[in-house]
């Protein structure tokens, strides 16, 4: 199968204010922040595909990188087999990329935003379309009012129509539901799921990783500018192995440094809820014995499989030469 994305061996530096920016080339020393680090990614048409990791991994300069608005220090990327810089035009026609910002111009109604933007990829008589994402997008409401009175969540419905008004072959989706609603949520990933089982491209970058978890075949893990982890989400889950002990604590809550063997374990702790790593079920009244032992009052338990969570946590804070790498073809 043809690449949709194809990304080879990219760095990108941000050179510091103070000194002189120099292309480098591999294995040459780099004067400033490097955001990337040798990235190669091929991305099959038609797959549902998630990038995650932490705030500063270097997310979303790959995606700048991806849409032409930032060009890669060493390295090349193609999208449906363009050159992002020598062939923009036509890279960036089989692109669609949903942003974090909500920036419009507030004097236009969303239709008017809509049709405008069909302009700028030299599509006319584009309105059957555009309704078809309006109502997908429970946006056929809000069609004639003016931008500036919609809410931030009518406004990344708004987002999203932008970036699949020209029908792009390869859709980006950078933290599309940050702050947003369930409604807008489930609305979104049916129209979006849709699409994919029409054959666009989707490229998802979360910080909802159950959401990564339900829709997306493969995923690869970013960490400081590299890809510590990519494989298919069955096979990260796989991986992972064990399980998470949830336990809902009494009014003294967890007992926090009382053992350092149960704060080891400790995977999130949300008010008087407690997560822990259980790497087997024969583990759990040990586990059980040390709450008590340590303090805690154990109001009622939960067991629940290790999910996509419990696999990004793994790899983010564990060995990444440990961490399940299969190098793009």
């Amino acid at each position: 199968m043809s690449s949709a994305v194809r990304i080879e061996h990219v760095s990108k530096v941000y050179p510091r204010q103070t000194s002189l920016w120099r292309r480098m080339g591999a294995g040459q020393a780099v004067d400033g922040f490097q955001a990337l680090n040798d990235v190669s990614l091929d991305i099959a048409q038609g797959e549902f595909f998630g990038l995650l990791g932490p705030n500063g991994a270097g997310k979303t300069s790959l995606i700048a990188i991806l849409a032409g608005l930032s060009r890669a220090t060493t390295g090349q990327v193609s999208i449906c087999g363009y050159d992002v810089v020598s062939q923009f035009r036509a890279s960036r026609r089989a692109l669609g990329v949903v942003p974090q910002e909500l920036v419009f111009d507030p004097f236009f109604t969303v239709r008017e935003t809509l049709r405008i933007q069909s302009g700028y990829f030299g599509l006319r008589n584009n309105d059957a379309w555009i309704d078809e994402i309006l109502e997908n997008l429970g946006l056929t409401s809000k069609a004639d009012d003016n931008m500036r009175a919609l809410s931030g969540g009518m406004k990344r419905r708004v987002l999203v129509a932008q970036a699949l008004v020209h029908r792009p072959p390869v859709i980006v989706l950078d933290e599309p539901t940050a702050g947003v609603d369930v409604d807008l949520r489930r609305t979104l990933w049916q129209f979006i799921s849709r699409l994919n089982r029409m054959g666009h491209t989707i490229l998802l970058t979360t910080h909802y990783l159950e959401e990564a978890e339900e829709l997306c075949g493969r995923i690869a893990m970013l960490k400081a500018g590299r890809i510590v982890a990519l494989d298919t989400t069955r096979a990260l889950l796989a991986k992972v192995g064990g399980s998470r002990l949830v336990l809902h604590m009494g009014a003294s809550g967890w007992p926090a440094g009382k053992s350092r063997a149960l704060d080891e374990r400790l995977v999130q702790r949300q008010g008087n809820r407690a997560v822990l790593r259980m790497d087997n079920s024969t583990e759990l009244e040990s586990l059980l014995a040390q709450v008590r032992t340590a303090g805690g009052a154990i109001e009622g338990i939960e067991v629940l499989p290790a999910d996509l969570e419990d696999a990004f946590l793994n790899i983010m804070h564990g060995d990444s030469a440990s961490a399940s790498l299969e190098k793009a073809a």
